[in-house]
């Protein structure tokens, strides 16, 4: 029973991971779409007043102060999702395979909240309302730590995805182990 309850953790912390994914890029492009083709005739008027580059400036920043927001709390609620499923697995009949993706999961987590994410969120905030034309050399570094995370990213997802397998399948293979009714029925039959 808690290998199912590792999975629904697994499957939530997969999920999460994508769904940040996703926001952390749509919330950028949201910006420029709003800004070409908004239907919201107020908008449309504000953006006139204070200028396209001004408010696309302006909305970038919020952008970005949500998506670091968004970032910090997610790491956050998959370190508890981390420690919750390796607790789950921690028994001896859990695959110790499992248990290890998880783990390295779970610390790469870890060490990307703790060291990465800060050098991120400082340096973004650095280069926040500075012009990148010409750009600026702190941008440069920006893009460096900004692949180095989705790369991590992307490596966190493999473990996930492995460990999930591997206990789905572990799950599976006790499942087809398992007599069926008619076996057991047979077997009080003949005692």
């Amino acid at each position: 029973m808690k290998d199912r309850w590792a999975l629904c953790a697994l499957g939530a912390w997969l999920m999460g991971s994508v769904i940040m994914i996703v926001v952390a890029t749509r919330n950028f492009r949201l910006v420029d779409e709003l800004l070409q083709a908004s239907p919201n005739a107020h908008f449309q008027e504000l953006v006139q007043r204070w200028g396209q580059g001004p408010t696309r400036e302006l909305l970038r920043y919020l952008s970005s102060e949500l998506n670091r927001e968004y970032f910090q709390l997610w790491n956050i609620a998959q370190l508890v999702l981390g420690s919750a499923t390796l607790l789950l697995i921690a028994r001896r009949g859990s695959p110790a395979g499992a248990r290890r993706l998880l783990a390295a999961a779970t610390f790469l987590v870890l060490g990307v909240s703790l060291a990465l994410a800060p050098s991120i969120t400082a340096l973004g905030r650095s280069l926040d309302f500075v012009p990148h034309e010409p750009a600026p050399p702190e941008l440069r570094h920006f893009w460096r730590l900004h692949i180095a995370y989705t790369v991590l990213e992307l490596v966190k997802l493999v473990l996930l995805a492995l460990a999930a397998l591997w206990l789905a399948r572990r799950k599976s293979s006790d499942v087809a182990a398992a007599p069926t009714l008619p076996e057991l029925a047979a077997s009080e039959e003949s005692s």
